[in-house]
């Protein structure tokens, strides 16, 4: 099967990293139609995985993006919008690997896009249980804690959205310069929306839509990964950096150990029993990393973004 010729109006844009079983099972749905492109971005794992995703992109129609190796899904994500720009796409619909998404509410989170394209429109995202698991999301400026339960995204102050499931026009993508792949992995959602309001932008929670999140799909084990505890801990304080006034920043700091024990109890005491020196280390890894990027972001050093990757796009 090839992709039409045809531009496309919408690219449903995918990242997988090792998941293409989930891709297997998870995204066939959403293809097959000429105004909708379906683009996977495959960051480097394996040889075995890359043949693997290159057969499911030819069998289905997809848009394959190989990478050469893992640049993180911010940059992942970016190279997909780029894919889709060239194919014509005027709206991108981002979606995780182990994330269900209807063929309805795809085409309620297009013409919600259409409505309002200086909005980043996210639908009620369930777990497998059906339970929420987003409907929204706040920040807490005092100490950078960050709220799901109960938000209502219209009323609270420093709102955000998941990137698990988020609708976006690429005018406006590119307006705000897509995400900043310095964070590699966690936050560069809430650093867009940041970003999108500061433009003037909107944050559109749609909770007549619903996506399903099978959450955990792309982590192995019980618990939470190391990269996210690494990670939610470095990107905390590199949002900090840059984007807090001096009195803002110091209470973030002086608040990091707190969020550190916070993220440790994320994945629940049991896990972090069964593994405490590692997960331990994990924290205070990214804790020290970053404050090491609140220097240099503050100082004007290195940590200026990346604005390309390279990579080769593929259309099977």
């Amino acid at each position: 099967m090839t992709v039409a010729s045809a531009p496309a109006r919408t690219a449903v844009v995918v990242v997988n990293y090792g998941s293409h079983r989930l891709l297997a099972e998870n995204l066939p749905g959403l293809g097959g139609r000429p105004d909708t492109a379906v683009v996977v971005v495959d960051s480097r794992h394996s040889d075995a995985e890359r043949t693997a995703v290159t057969g499911l992109a030819a069998d289905h129609g997809w848009v394959l993006v190989p990478l050469a190796g893992n640049p993180g899904f911010g940059a992942a994500v970016n190279a997909g919008a780029d894919r889709a720009r060239e194919l014509g796409a005027q709206t991108v619909v981002l979606l995780n690997p182990d994330a269900v998404l209807p063929m309805t509410a795809l085409d309620g989170l297009v013409a919600a896009v259409a409505d309002d394209p200086r909005a980043l429109v996210c639908p009620l995202v369930e777990d497998a249980d059906g339970a929420v698991w987003f409907a929204g999301g706040s920040l807490d400026w005092a100490d950078g804690r960050t709220r799901t339960r109960g938000v209502d995204v219209t009323t609270v102050d420093h709102p955000w959205v998941t990137g698990a499931c988020l609708a976006f026009s690429l005018a406006l993508w590119d307006e705000v310069g897509g995400f900043d792949d310095r964070y590699f992995m966690y936050w560069e959602d809430i650093d867009l929306s940041h970003r999108v309001q500061a433009a003037g932008g909107r944050l559109v929670v749609r909770r007549d839509l619903v996506a399903t999140h099978l959450v955990g799909g792309t982590q192995a084990g019980e618990g939470k990964s190391d990269l996210y505890l690494r990670y939610n801990c470095r990107n905390r304080l590199l949002f900090a950096a840059q984007h807090l006034q001096d009195d803002e920043l110091a209470g973030w700091l002086r608040s990091s150990p707190a969020h550190a024990r916070r993220v440790l109890l994320r994945g629940g005491r049991r896990a972090l029993l069964r593994r405490p020196v590692g997960q331990v280390l994990a924290a205070v890894r990214g804790t020290v990393e970053g404050l090491l990027l609140v220097r240099s972001v503050r100082a004007g050093g290195p940590a200026a973004r990346t604005t390309s990757v390279g990579v080769t796009s593929t259309p099977v």
